[in-house]
């Protein structure tokens, strides 16, 4: 199957200036577990629950803390046109539960790692 069928179309996202309780509130009210972290026009990492933790486990302050101090900035990305199990084993490759999708260098939705398991336990 191929990431078109399953991503998610919207993407939510932060500036990189956002503080580490506004992007738990985000991600909270969203019910979400990354977000896209925006500088200006462009992607500049994505910020993600485990990111979240880290902050606040090695922090001595992480409410004082950016979304852009905290992000990933190597963005791996997958193409509405891949195929879904070779976007899942990129993930587990990188040790990462959320990827963006892109569209001629834009980017237009997210997959997680949870969508790819759920199409494979409801596929017949």
């Amino acid at each position: 199957m191929r990431i078109a069928n399953v991503y998610r179309p919207l993407v939510f996202g932060c500036s990189v200036s956002a503080t580490l309780p506004e992007v738990a509130r985000r991600m909270t009210e969203k019910n979400i577990g990354a977000l896209a972290v925006l500088e200006a026009d462009r992607v500049a990492g994505v910020i993600t629950e485990r990111d979240l933790v880290t902050a606040l486990a090695t922090s001595d302050d992480p409410a004082g803390l950016s979304a852009g101090m905290c992000a990933s900035s190597d963005i791996k990305t997958a193409t509405l046109d891949e195929d879904t199990r070779e976007v899942a084993r990129r993930m587990l490759d990188h040790g990462i539960r959320h990827i963006p999708v892109d569209q001629d260098g834009r980017l237009i939705g997210m997959v997680s790692m949870r969508d790819l398991l759920a199409l494979e336990t409801l596929a017949p």
